[in-house]
This record gives C-alpha cells, sequence and structure tokens, in this order.
C-alpha cells in the first residue's frame, strides 16, 4: 500500500520515501504526492531521486491493490532505499483547476447521469445524458459565474456503507467511486447548501477562483442522447 499524501493535501509538491518494491509496472513507494493516473484524470509527471542516482516519471500509474507504481528507465533504487519525490506542479495545478470545473460542469446538470469524462491540461470533456443540452454560451455564463463566487473547496470522508445508503451522491454512471479501504472520500464545493457533493478521489483547488476564466470549446453528439461538452481554460 502507497500513502498518497495528496489525497490531504493537493499542494504538497515533494516528499522523502523508501522503496517497497520494484515491479514491471514501475517503482513502488511507501508513500508518495504523485496521483495515479485513474478515474479520467492523468497521472502526475515527476522525478525521483536517490543515493546514486535519479529519474524522471512520465506518468505515475496505479499498481496493484493501493499501490502506485512509479515508471522509469535505468536501474533503479533498491527495496528500502530512501527517495526523494518531487511533482510537476505545473502539470498537477492544471489538472486540479481542471477537475474541479468538471464537478462545477456537474453541479449545473442536477440528476442527470454523467456518461464519461477525460480531464486534460489542454481541454477536458464531461459526457451527459442529456437529449437537448443547453447552448454553449449558456454553460460558459453559469460556469464562469461559479468560478468569480470563489467557493471553498473541502473534503471530507465516509464509510462505503453511508456511501451505499446515499447512491444519488455518485454522478457517473462509467466510474465508480474508489472503495475497498472502508472509507470514501467525498468534495464539496460551497457550502450548505453545497454547489456540488460527491465521491472522487481526485485533485482538486482550494477555491474555485483559482481555476480563473473557463472556455466553453464545443457541444456534441455522441449518440441518441449523449451530448459532450469540451472545455478549456484561459491561461
Amino acid at each position: 500500500m502507497t500513502t498518497k499524501l495528496y489525497l490531504d493535501d493537493a499542494y504538497l509538491r515533494a516528499c522523502t520515501a523508501r522503496v517497497v518494491d520494484v515491479t514491471p509496472a514501475g517503482i513502488v513507494l511507501d508513500r508518495t504526492v504523485l496521483y495515479a493516473r485513474s478515474g479520467g484524470q492523468p497521472g502526475d509527471a515527476g522525478h525521483l531521486r536517490w543515493a546514486r542516482g535519479e529519474a524522471p516519471v512520465a506518468e505515475a500509474l496505479k499498481g496493484d491493490g493501493e499501490a502506485v507504481a512509479h515508471p522509469i528507465a535505468g536501474e533503479a533504487p533498491a527495496i528500502g532505499e530512501e527517495v526523494e519525490v518531487t511533482l510537476d506542479w505545473a502539470r498537477r495545478l492544471r489538472h486540479m483547476r481542471m477537475h474541479t470545473t468538471m464537478h462545477l460542469l456537474c453541479s449545473l446538470t442536477p440528476g442527470i447521469g454523467v456518461t464519461g469524462g477525460q480531464i486534460g491540461g489542454e481541454k477536458s470533456r464531461l459526457d451527459f445524458d442529456l437529449p437537448e443540452p443547453p447552448p454553449k454560451e449558456w454553460w460558459a455564463e453559469r460556469l464562469n459565474a461559479l468560478v468569480a463566487e470563489d467557493h471553498p473547496v473541502s473534503f471530507s470522508w465516509i464509510t462505503d456503507a453511508e456511501l451505499d445508503a446515499n447512491p444519488s451522491m455518485i454522478r457517473t454512471l462509467s466510474v465508480q467511486p474508489p472503495r475497498g479501504s472502508g472509507r470514501v472520500r467525498l468534495v464539496r464545493i460551497g457550502g450548505e447548501p453545497a454547489v456540488d457533493l460527491q465521491p472522487c478521489g481526485g485533485t482538486h483547488v482550494a477555491r474555485t477562483g483559482e481555476i480563473g476564466r473557463v472556455t466553453v470549446l464545443k457541444l456534441e453528439s455522441k449518440g441518441r442522447q449523449n451530448r459532450r461538452i469540451l472545455i478549456g481554460l484561459e491561461e
């Protein structure tokens, strides 16, 4: 198991860790600041440094169980060796801004199922079970209003049983929230009532104002009812 430090502090940019395994998928550490690719969010990039060498990590990946794999090229550090892990912060921050925007998109479609999604640095998308979506201008106006209101973004934990008792919290039809550890992380935007509240293991900004201005790039039809919304971020 790898302790995922980003779950408690998405702004932590570096840590020291120990190698617990060396696998074909990559180096497994006892803890890390690098998010492993999952749930439509790309894995973080970063750098490992140890006594005898160093190597870049192009993208952290999920390993077996709760492990995070750090793929590197060349000679690996030994099991038990201490490693310094540093995060590609610019890439992470872009994904944090995008991911939080995806939650704001969900808040604009209460009760509508999310059928797919992908977060990227330059553009991201969400697919909705929504046969007749409003025009691009409607989405852009409301998204940017929520960003400008600078809502706080926080998280808390509930048990698997509590989530099972409240299935309406799960908005995504294609991706289920991470389970298995006995607890599920909830991400809340806003206070009471929340702008958005749903289970999520991804990384987010601390306030919506950090997102900056959002651009709605395109609305696409992906089937009889499935509609895709593509967004970008202004620099």
